[in-house]
Parts: structure tokens; sequence; C-alpha cells
């Protein structure tokens, strides 16, 4: 198991992507003007996604299962 998918997948792991996501989002709405705004928000989505419903975007790439419980039991 690739490490980095593997804290991905972790508690910490999804913390910090719900915790960059929100931060994108809040960039996006309250500092930024115009189709920036929309795209930092919608970048920003993902991660929180990702983190709020455990799974994992980058973990196929690395041959891994996209769902954060697979991913923890392979470790």
């Amino acid at each position: 198991m690739n490490p980095f998918v593997g804290f991905l997948a972790s508690r910490n792991g999804r913390l910090v992507r719900i915790l960059a996501g929100l931060a994108l989002i809040a960039w996006g709405l309250l500092g930024l003007t115009g189709a920036t705004a929309l795209i930092v928000t919608i970048v920003g989505a993902v991660p929180f996604l990702a983190g709020a419903f455990d799974f994992c975007v980058f973990a196929p790439l690395f041959g891994a299962p996209l769902s954060g419980p697979r991913i923890r039991a392979a470790r």
C-alpha cells in the first residue's frame, strides 16, 4: 500500500481533506470574483466531499480501491 494513499484514507487524512476543501470553498466564495471564484469553489468541493463521504480520488492511480474503508482494510 502506498503511504500517501494510506494517509489520505486515515482519520487524519480525511480531516485534512475536509479542512483544505472548506478553505478553498471559503476562499472562492469570499475572496475571489468572477469565473476564478467558481473554479476555486468547485475544486474545493472535491476534497471536501471526498473526505466527508470517505473515498479517495487518488487511490485508483496507485492501484488501491476508491473506498476509504476498503483501503484501511487492505492496510
